[in-house]
């Protein structure tokens, strides 16, 4: 595989820190040397023994001949120990050194759904390179210059020694080439075919429940074993193929050594060679050809580790390290978002198109809109998780990239797909941070409303999560998480979904929560479906497609305020439902009226919820005034009488639909189209609850074109307990 030029760029940083172990590099080179140098002690034994030994008998000679060569060989070995010593150290040094900028760079690859689907190699292929460093296999390096002085030793033998010696050589280099030809492809796919094998299992492990549920084990099965067949087979071609020319190596190793064996012999009966050089030669064939020999043998390790370093070049080349920064002051909750498009990492058509937004202190916004409206998109980016292809996020007059590492502490961010990891509650909701202080974790817990739930859970703040959160509700899971995103007090919020798994205890921290953040000076934003999220917010914007702009009627996928509170009322968008704040009109202390058909009482006056109640049960009376249905504008006198449709106070919000596409829009039957039903007065009453259910029609005339009612103005009392502006209908 060629080297690119991003990841040569990647190769020069390991290249980097591998020269921070050059001292010993050079001290390994220098032990190579005289290992090398001391493996002439047997050829050089041998040519004494038969040469001086045998031929003068001498008893003395052979005795002190074996002492050096004893103390020889001792040095050898303590030298060649040492070197496999500092081999080893040089990769763990490698592996400290690049730990923590690898896993950054995972972690920063991760952002992207496409990357998070294939197998994270980063760490593997920085071990890899450490255990090929630190194994036998560097050492054929090290041994391989001293293959051309024992040549040169050879031919001082004799000419025709050396030759069969470069025979030798290049003949074994051949085979070491093939091995590499025709096994680089198959170790490849082994390897491929060994990650996907593993991410597959381990995802189907982590969706074990969806897998038991489904009745989903003989499919998995199967299609686990495909995978899993695919690694064998290609794991045993490697296996098979680089044993081939391992085996082949060795046997004309060993038969090259007897024909240098010969060869010596033939020329010792002509006379021409001692019997000592004789056997020296064939010793010293075995010395040159052994780096060859050894290359060939950890050919597969070797393999891996040239395939681990372009792998891992790549990667710090596609993820480069953030540069210094200065460090800024802690920012004002003011985050601006200015003409952003952003797409998905990997993506070629953009989610959000030309968005922008501002948030000041103590203001929430939220934005709702159909599923696939890049609103998930918008968050990360006003996150800073994915970097936009265009516009900028600031956060205090600041890009949010100029904040580094220290943006997680301002900006809060609960994902929309909860996630906890291994450790205890505390640990989770303190981000894992070293020097946290209880404090500050608790406290986190009471500003989210979790402290009561985490208190019974056993060991409290104590309890052992595992991964992923599985002994945890989800609704518990998402409570920890949101306490996870209010830790340490950060200027602003950014939620996505952050009621997705809440009951109504859940909901209402929330809001609280929500409302603690403005009324200590922060911002918060809040991505949902349910409008109940949005009690808190003072603006609610709705986003189709990723165009975002002033919804007018009719006009669809554009984001736009929903409802923004203003000194003389509120206003509605004309195609949206379920606008979230009304409080304007309660905050004035007017009264509204209600009137309990099923009980068959007449209207009644109502006051406002007492200021000891809190805001959110007055922001959920507004949002049940708003989603009531307007009274019919059409009415047959002939008809039996209906009850009255008023504005119920007290009213529970229903839940809307998750989808916007769901949520029920303005019809007929809000409109008074009602004029075919002659139905009892049971019926009737059903009617008029289902009517009081169903989101406030649209205000805005046009929305009311089939049947001509004006729009319909939200009620109010006057104070004499009689509704407001009361039309021919009731």
């Amino acid at each position: 595989m060629a080297m690119t030029a991003g990841s040569k760029t990647g190769e020069k940083e390991i290249r980097a820190v591998l020269s921070e172990s050059r001292w010993l590099l050079i001290s390994c080179g220098f032990f190579s040397v005289v290992v090398n140098l001391l493996m002439l002690t047997g050829p050089l034994f041998m040519l004494q023994v038969y040469d001086r030994v045998l031929g003068s008998r001498s008893m003395a000679t052979l005795v002190a001949l074996v002492v050096i060569v004893a103390f020889l060989f001792l040095i050898m070995g303590v030298l060649d120990h040492a070197r496999g010593r500092v081999l080893a150290r040089m990769g763990a040094r490698l592996q400290a050194r690049l730990d923590s900028r690898v896993l950054r760079a995972i972690l920063s690859r991760s952002v992207s759904p496409a990357e998070r689907s294939r197998p994270a190699t980063g760490l593997r292929d920085l071990e890899a390179i450490q255990r090929f460093a630190s194994g036998p296999g560097p050492f054929a390096f090290f041994d391989a210059p001293w293959t051309p002085v024992f040549l040169f030793v050879l031919f001082s033998f004799h000419w025709m020694l050396g030759l069969l010696a470069v025979f030798s050589g290049v003949l074994l280099g051949g085979i070491a080439l093939l091995n590499q030809w025709g096994t680089r492809s198959i170790q490849m796919e082994a390897g491929e075919a060994s990650a996907n094998s593993a991410t597959f299992i381990e995802q189907m492990r982590a969706g074990g429940e969806t897998v038991q549920g489904l009745g989903m084990q003989n499919a998995i099965i199967a299609r686990s074993g495909k995978l899993r067949d695919m690694v064998l087979d290609r794991t045993l071609a490697a296996s098979d193929r680089n044993g081939f020319y391992s085996v082949l190596s060795k046997t004309l190793r060993l038969f090259l050594q007897s024909m240098m064996l010969g060869l010596g012999a033939m020329l010792v009966i002509y006379g021409e060679l001692t019997p000592g050089l004789m056997i020296a030669g064939s010793i010293l064939l075995g010395r040159a050809l052994a780096p060859i020999d050894q290359a060939v043998g950890h050919w597969p390790t070797l393999q891996s580790a040239i395939a681990a370093w372009r792998s891992l070049a790549a990667l710090l080349a596609d993820m480069p390290p953030d540069a210094p920064r200065t460090k800024l002051p802690v920012p004002r909750a003011v985050l601006e978002a200015d003409g952003l498009m952003v797409a998905a990492p990997g993506a070629k058509v953009a989610a959000v198109r030309g968005a922008s937004l501002r948030l000041e202190p103590g203001q929430a916004a939220g934005i709702a809109g159909r599923s696939a409206a890049g609103k998930s998109t918008f968050a990360r980016a006003l996150a800073g998780i994915w970097r936009p292809i265009a516009g900028s996020v600031r956060l205090d007059g600041a890009e949010l990239e100029q904040y580094g590492d220290d943006l997680g502490k301002y900006v809060g961010y609960l994902p929309q797909e909860v996630v906890l990891f291994d450790g205890t509650v505390a640990e989770n909701i303190a981000r894992f941070s070293p020097d946290a202080k209880d404090e500050d974790i608790v406290k986190a817990a009471k500003r989210t409303g979790a402290h009561e739930m985490i208190l019974e859970l056993p060991g409290g703040y104590d309890f052992q999560v595992s991964a992923g959160g599985a002994a945890l509700s989800g609704g518990q899971r998402q409570r920890i998480a949101l306490a996870r995103a209010f830790y340490g007090s950060p200027v602003v919020i950014v939620m996505d979904e952050p009621d997705s798994n809440l009951d109504a205890e859940g909901t209402m921290a929330l809001a609280r929560a929500v409302a603690e953040q403005k009324k200590r000076g922060g911002a918060a934003l809040i991505v949902a479906h349910r409008h109940g999220a949005f009690a808190q917010c003072d603006t609610v914007y709705v986003m189709e497609n990723g165009r975002p702009g002033p919804a007018t009627g009719g006009e669809r996928g554009r984001a736009a305020p929903v409802r923004q509170l203003q000194s003389g009322g509120a206003q509605q968008s004309p195609w949206v439902q379920g606008a979230p704040r009304a409080a304007a009109d309660q905050s004035q202390g007017r009264r509204f009226v209600r009137n309990d058909p099923a009980e068959g009482r007449p209207a009644r006056e109502v006051p406002p919820a007492p200021a000891e109640r809190g805001r959110d049960e007055q922001i959920a009376g507004a949002i049940a005034r708003v989603r009531e249905a307007a009274p019919p504008t059409e009415t047959d006198e002939s008809e039996t009488p209906r009850a009255p449709i008023v504005r119920d106070q007290s009213a529970h919000v229903r839940p809307p639909a998750r989808d916007e596409e769901q949520v029920p829009q303005a019809g007929p039957a809000l409109d008074g189209n009602v004029s075919n039903v002659r139905r009892g007065r049971e019926e009737l009453i059903s009617g008029a609850v289902e009517r009081v259910r169903s989101p406030v029609p649209p205000s805005d005339a046009s929305s009311n074109e089939e049947t001509g009612a004006p729009p319909v103005p939200l009620k109010s009392g006057d104070g004499s307990g009689n509704p407001a502006n009361q039309g021919g209908a009731s």
